[in-house]
């Protein structure tokens, strides 16, 4: 089904959502070489504001470096396409802004190198997940996590797990049906090493049995601005925190809490590891951050005001 009501924004112009297609030949879609950032949108007392925009642009924009897209769009434009698309778009919860190659090609460096910029403002659960003929259902409250075995999914030799590229999703996808065909709601995945790594989509922390709260280190995972807000937060707040030190897979389920954290998830707390019950879920620090980080995301803690732009119009 359709979302007529919807535009997005597409090198410059509002196109309606059932025009914003693209060919199935295009190179992006044949390459995986298309690059994205997906950022969170709130209501707050001033208005729709997007969380952190400024820093998911910056990485963005590594991701389009890391991958070796010709873009020609600057920060500043690219940071105007977000804030356009939620102003054409009221209702919207995320922003979803990628990078493209659109021409039809056949070898693997196309002919064509315009890069195709669209910024998508939308709420996933309305206008995508409820329109499916079968819907699925809410998110768990608290998570039943399982730790890949047999492979291990974040290579930066292959690709640097810091480029949000679509080809960096096609293995943890498959470890992820894997780990829900066995009954888990989410798979973790595990670095060259065997250590944790990340969620397919979210970052992990857990909380060790002397109250340190811990994170796998920036170079095997994706740098999650949630992530990187919640550390924040939690030094802040005067939490002890280690993220400088590979984490063991085993670690987690011996831990006295955990959590994963993303741009839709927000502090999303772990209730069990491979089967194994964790003593509480979500135990203080995952509820006290995740209390902290509704508050700052609803614009109810000037401390942290910065962290909002509000998109006007």
């Amino acid at each position: 089904m359709s979302s007529p009501e919807r535009t997005i924004w597409i090198d410059g112009r509002l196109a309606p959502w059932d025009e914003a297609t693209l060919h199935v030949l295009a190179h992006s879609v044949a390459r995986g070489s298309l690059v994205f950032d997906y950022m969170s949108v709130h209501e707050t007392p001033g208005g729709p504001a997007v969380f952190r925009v400024d820093d998911h642009v910056s990485r963005f924009l590594t991701s389009v470096e890391l991958v070796g897209l010709p873009l020609e769009r600057t920060a500043a434009e690219l940071r105007e396409a977000c804030l356009a698309s939620v102003r054409a778009n009221p209702g919207a919860k995320v922003v979803k802004l990628q990078a493209y190659l659109a021409s039809i090609e056949v070898d693997v460096i196309p002919v064509d190198t315009h890069v195709t910029v669209a910024a998508a403002a939308y709420d996933p659960w309305r206008d995508v997940l409820q329109r499916k003929a079968i819907p699925p259902a809410r998110p768990p409250a608290t998570l039943r996590i399982w730790i890949e075995k047999e492979r291990h999914q974040r290579r930066p030799d292959i690709l640097h797990p810091h480029a949000k590229v679509a080809a960096n999703y096609t293995s943890p996808m498959a470890a992820k049906w894997a780990a829900r065909r066995q009954g888990y709601d989410e798979v973790l995945l595990t670095d060259d090493e065997g250590n944790l790594a990340e969620g397919p989509t979210t970052n992990v922390f857990l909380v060790d049995r002397d109250g340190v709260l811990r994170t796998p280190p920036e170079q095997s995972v994706l740098l999650g601005i949630t992530r990187r807000s919640i550390l924040e937060i939690a030094r802040t707040d005067g939490f002890r925190v280690v993220d400088e030190v590979s984490v063991p897979a085993a670690a987690l389920a011996e831990s006295s809490e955990a959590f994963l954290t993303g741009t839709t998830a927000g502090v999303w707390p772990i209730a069990s590891v491979d089967g194994h019950e964790l003593p509480a879920a979500p135990g203080p620090i995952s509820e006290a951050l995740g209390k902290r980080f509704s508050e700052i995301t609803g614009g109810r803690d000037p401390a942290f005001a910065h962290w909002l732009t509000h998109v006007g119009g």
